[in-house]
């Protein structure tokens, strides 16, 4: 039997972030990552880089944003469990910075200068730089930003 299958551009893509009460944003980073690769790495922050975060006492916990990707990355874009691989980011550049397997990065117009640093970290380590994949800021109904820090100061 043939395989039908379409083949995406890069094997291994990878992406980080809070992913705190997740929303249109965080949606349109996941589901871009899991049409362009075959394999997602996703660097999930934990608590201990979260520190300074705006409203910190109500980020959600790393269980909850780690199950909240999972389900929206199996439920709403189809994935299963093989095709994609969660790992705990307790620094700003994670294994993006040693992982030479690593081929393209997704990151919002806001975070992209940690991936043209990711970028130059590799080339200095004499790894290949990543196709950087930059995607805009979404806004809600209202004109304003999604921001899960917004979110976050509205629960105050």
């Amino acid at each position: 039997m043939k395989d039908t299958r379409i083949s995406k551009p890069f094997k291994l893509i990878g992406l980080g972030g809070t992913f705190d009460h997740l929303h249109e944003g965080h949606r349109l980073l996941l589901s871009t990552a899991a049409k362009l690769g075959d394999h997602i790495a996703l660097a999930l922050t934990t608590e201990a880089l979260l520190k300074n975060k705006k409203y910190h006492d109500l980020l959600e916990s790393y269980e909850t944003r780690e199950k909240n990707v999972c389900n929206f990355l199996e439920t709403e874009v189809g994935l299963s469990a093989k095709d994609y691989t969660i790992i705990p980011l307790s620094d700003p550049y994670g294994p993006a910075i040693t992982d030479p397997t690593l081929e393209a990065h997704i990151s919002s117009v806001e975070t992209h200068e940690v991936a043209l640093k990711i970028n130059e970290m590799r080339i200095e380590k004499g790894l290949p730089p990543m196709i950087l994949i930059i995607i805009p800021i979404i806004f809600n109904s209202a004109g304003i930003k999604m921001s899960s820090t917004d979110i976050r100061s509205k629960i105050k």
